[in-house]
């Protein structure tokens, strides 16, 4: 079986990371499916690839902090650069032919790149779509608006033949708070979150992180540490900057990662902050953080899904300073775990160094978010992946529709 995974990563690595697991869980469960990822940065050559993947890297898009979208580093037009990536995707699904085309978060792709490409597959006989979206949208307004705008239903009704949300819907149900018609909602299934630990060998931690040993001293991996991480780092500075300001607790450490789009003058400027601590590390990007996050006594993070889900697969306690600007995913995102007692949250305009410390120095304790929260996606995609094919590959139940309870939960 071949799948082609497509994300346009106009801003961070989110959507690369999510495609990522996906494409691993695909590779190594019984499909044995050979994966293609369509990636828009080429940062995406960084990360650890499996057997059976590989990566076709497009042209980078830009997109500021109020939504507007430029090329990234070719100085041409931004309408060259979408027919561009838009041919480039169209001939790679011409000679790849996959039998699966997984499209994240955007029903068009960015900036409508993929209505040709759906439309030349929708005479195809042999590659049939998915529509992936992340737990949270935006703010139901809108989204609302905004699918409206786009005539997203209509186009998600001709063009894809599932959709699937990487969440769960006790924790925020999209089907009920974007209005999703009767039949988008037949179309739809909750696979839950995409859990990262399965991305380690065994789930199970080394002595020693080889990647994360190369740049931090072994005494401060063996000291309790606080780590803050504020993903790709394009707009994380605020939160980098107050943990840089902040009072570790006696005798601890902290150590920052800064994510490889922020600005080397921020950067500059962190470490800078981080030489009058010396208990302050400060790395620029590690393909995988979940090492360090497993030795972390605590975290401190920005909202994003993936983020957000390495700290609930890890069970750490955590504080989420969500971005809002320009969705407010990630604020609807903290504000929902918060409630159900897994995270705490601070809002950007009460974040300073103060309340970092106080923070730090307070007794934490959290329900664990397994016991609450359906984080089984990879193992239902390559279910859901057989069921479509009508393959007995994988034996797991296939689905769980958007508006039934999920069957699997660790009992709390």
């Amino acid at each position: 079986m071949k799948i082609v995974l497509y994300s346009h990563d106009t801003m961070g690595l989110g959507h690369i990371r999510r495609n990522q697991l996906i494409a691993r869980a695909l590779a190594e469960s019984p499909l044995a499916a050979k994966v293609l990822l369509i990636a828009g940065i080429h940062e995406a050559g960084a990360f650890r690839i499996p057997k059976g993947v590989d990566c076709l890297t497009l042209p980078a898009y830009h997109k500021d902090r109020h939504g507007n979208y430029s090329p990234r580093s070719l100085f041409v037009e931004t309408n060259a650069l979408v027919n561009l990536r838009s041919q480039v995707i169209g001939t790679a699904l011409t000679h790849f032919n996959p039998n699966l085309f997984i499209v994240d978060n955007v029903p068009r792709g960015a900036l409508q790149e993929l209505s040709p490409v759906l439309e030349n597959l929708k005479d195809s006989d042999t590659t049939r779509t998915v529509l992936g979206l992340r737990d949270i949208i935006d703010h139901p307004e809108a989204v609302r608006r905004q699918w409206q705008e786009q005539e997203n239903e209509a186009f998600i009704e001709r063009f894809y033949e599932a959709v699937w949300i990487y969440g769960d819907p006790d924790v925020y149900d999209q089907t009920s708070a974007y209005s999703f018609s009767p039949s988008l909602r037949l179309k739809t299934t909750f696979t839950g979150y995409l859990d990262p630990m399965d991305r380690l060998p065994s789930g199970e931690e080394e002595d020693v992180d080889p990647e994360s040993a190369r740049w931090v001293e072994l005494d401060v991996l063996q000291q309790d540490f606080t780590l803050c991480v504020i993903g790709g780092g394009q707009d994380g500075l605020a939160v980098a900057s107050a943990f840089a300001r902040s009072q570790l607790p006696e005798g601890e450490y902290g150590i920052m990662v800064t994510g490889p789009f922020l600005p080397e003058e921020k950067k500059r400027q962190l470490r800078s902050q981080a030489r009058e601590n010396p208990r302050l590390r400060v790395l620029e990007f590690l393909q995988e953080p979940m090492g360090l996050m497993q030795r972390a006594k605590r975290i401190i993070a920005m909202g994003g899904y993936n983020t957000v889900t390495e700290i609930l697969s890890l069970g750490k306690p955590a504080l989420i300073v969500p971005r809002n600007k320009p969705r407010l995913e990630q604020t609807i995102r903290a504000e929902r775990l918060q409630a159900l007692g897994v995270v705490d949250v601070i809002c950007l305009e009460d974040l300073n160094p103060a309340a970092l410390s106080r923070w730090l120095h307070k007794e934490q304790a959290f329900k664990p978010a397994r016991n609450v929260i359906d984080l089984g996606g990879l193992k239902k995609i390559p279910a859901l992946v057989s069921a479509m094919f009508g393959s007995a590959h994988v034996a797991a139940d296939p689905a769980s529709s958007a508006s039934s309870t999920r069957s699997s939960k660790v009992a709390s």
